[in-house]
């Protein structure tokens, strides 16, 4: 484990307690905050200078009524005092209006002459009306906090910020300044692993057993988790004690990681799971489709949605400013997710795909597709209950090669908003070919628009040898392309060194 408070960004930790201060922790979620929260109060309460106490809300999950939800949340200081051997504020017969606000009061009371220090845990949890009974009565005890009066210090911890939880609180309305809790000090996050850090939490393993890490493990462990703590932890968690002997001090190595790698994504284990569900909210379509084409959409980060997916944590600004799926482990599992019905409706393949030599035989393969998309892409697109419509050609080329590889081999993806592609490199055995999916809109003139996409797709191609097979898949967008018989619109072109298909 690595000490999560290395990680937090513009929290001031020394000033909270001392300065009577309130704040705001967000960072998506398994990331370490509970991990952080946890052990600051174990820091606070071993230094002497105060009384902490950690408290989750996670029981007001799903509740609608502002009066249970203040019991709820009652139940819960009362128990967390409970098992941390702190005093007990059970309260009876308070009306709600002031529940909240006279149990902090007691326990105030009850800790004297040691100010009171309470981290509120899952508070993203608190909707409508609770939410705001909650913020309200933290507010209204604010201007006599103090020993013995109301707890100094107050940390509201969650995957979103303060205004956040506002807003979704009053359907959308942003709250003026006065309403309901104009007293926090500061918005603190927690930062992603750096590439030292995952350095740093494996050599605690070999320090600890003796086990060493090739580099190259290491360097694609942060490749593939982008520093996410829960993923870097799974791989490492698999790669040391489902693929080898718990008990083995046997170098972990690339083959290692990535086989850790396919068996965490195969599980569905739950993190992974929950992301993938959320998939399916229209407003984090709206704003996972156009990354995931490559198209520039002025509206995407304009709206709730682009927040929820960046707190989320699907979502990053690579570059410093161009939104682009985290991480590719999440890129994978949403990849899978959104293709899992397509794949499961194909037929298996019943042609030679894989040549003598261990390659694959991607003209045969892709013929098959093209063959594939003619007989079924528009009985299968006006079928689908999916939302992803925009981007339905690259989701069934997707299902396609994931279909006939079947596990076999590897398909990487790179997306990102404004960029006007997908780009596709697929790994088997010990070769590899990239592949580029376009879309032709009315607003393009064909011959700029195959240009300038030959362009990319050797740049791209480039980062791994200009000897990569390489290939250009096009698809019609264009309502005019309707009025084409199949065999105008399905067409196979040599420019060079690469392969041009029109779909």
């Amino acid at each position: 484990m690595l000490p999560p408070k290395e990680r937090l960004v513009d929290a001031k930790l020394n000033r909270y307690i001392r300065n009577k201060l309130y704040w705001v922790l967000h960072a998506p979620r398994q990331v370490g905050k509970t991990t952080f929260l946890k052990s600051w109060v174990r820091e606070i309460n071993d230094s002497g200078e105060a009384v902490a106490c950690y408290v989750s809300v996670e029981d007001c999950q799903g509740i609608t009524d502002w009066r249970e939800g203040m019991s709820v949340i009652h139940k819960a200081i009362c128990d967390y005092a409970d098992w941390g051997g702190l005093p007990v504020p059970f309260i009876e017969d308070r009306e709600p209006e002031g529940l909240l606000r006279g149990t902090l009061k007691r326990w105030a009371e009850l800790i004297a002459p040691k100010p009171l220090v309470v981290l509120f845990d899952e508070v993203d949890v608190i909707q409508g009306d609770t939410m705001i009974s909650f913020l309200r009565q933290l507010r209204g005890g604010f201007a006599d906090r103090g020993v013995g009066k109301f707890p100094v210090s107050i940390a509201l911890v969650g995957m979103r910020d303060l205004k956040d939880y506002i807003v979704a609180s009053k359907d959308g309305r942003v709250p003026n300044p006065g309403s309901p809790f104009n007293i926090k000090e500061d918005s603190a996050t927690l930062s992603n692993f750096s590439r030292d850090d995952v350095t740093k939490l494996f050599a605690l393993r070999t320090a600890e057993t003796g086990q060493q890490i090739t580099q190259e493990a290491l360097d694609y462990v942060f490749e593939q988790s982008q520093g996410q703590p829960w993923i870097v932890n799974s791989l490492f968690k698999r790669a040391t004690l489902d693929i080898l002997d718990e008990d083995s001090t046997e170098t972990v190595t690339l083959a290692n990681v990535e086989d850790a790698r396919g068996k965490m994504i195969m599980a569905r284990e739950t993190h992974l799971d929950a992301l993938a569900y959320r998939l399916e909210e229209p407003g984090v379509r709206s704003v996972i489709e156009p990354i995931f084409t490559g198209e520039s959409d002025m509206n995407m980060a304009r709206g709730e949605a682009f927040r929820i997916c960046l707190d989320l944590g699907l979502v990053a600004l690579k570059n410093g400013n161009t939104p682009a799926i985290a991480n590719p482990i999440y890129r994978e599992v949403i990849a899978r997710h959104l293709t899992y019905a397509e794949q499961m409706a194909m037929p298996d393949p019943e042609w030679q795909w894989e040549k003598p030599d261990g390659s694959l035989d991607m003209d045969k393969m892709l013929e098959e597709f093209q063959l594939f998309w003619r007989e079924n892409s528009e009985l299968w697109e006006s079928k689908t209950k999916s939302n992803y419509h925009e981007a339905f050609p690259h989701l069934l080329l997707m299902a396609f090669l994931q279909r006939v590889l079947n596990g076999d081999g590897n398909v990487e993806r790179e997306c990102a908003a404004g960029r006007g592609r997908m780009d596709l490199r697929i790994d088997y055995n010990e070769f590899r070919y990239v592949i580029e999916i376009k879309l032709l809109r009315s607003y393009h003139s064909p011959p700029a628009f195959l240009k300038k996409s030959l362009a990319q797709v050797r740049k791209y191609r480039d980062l791994f040898g200009s000897q990569t097979p390489a290939y250009l898949i096009i698809f019609d967008r264009r309502p005019e392309a309707k009025e084409k018989t199949w065999d105008e619109r399905i067409t196979w072109e040599v420019d060079g060194d690469v392969t041009v298909l029109g779909c």
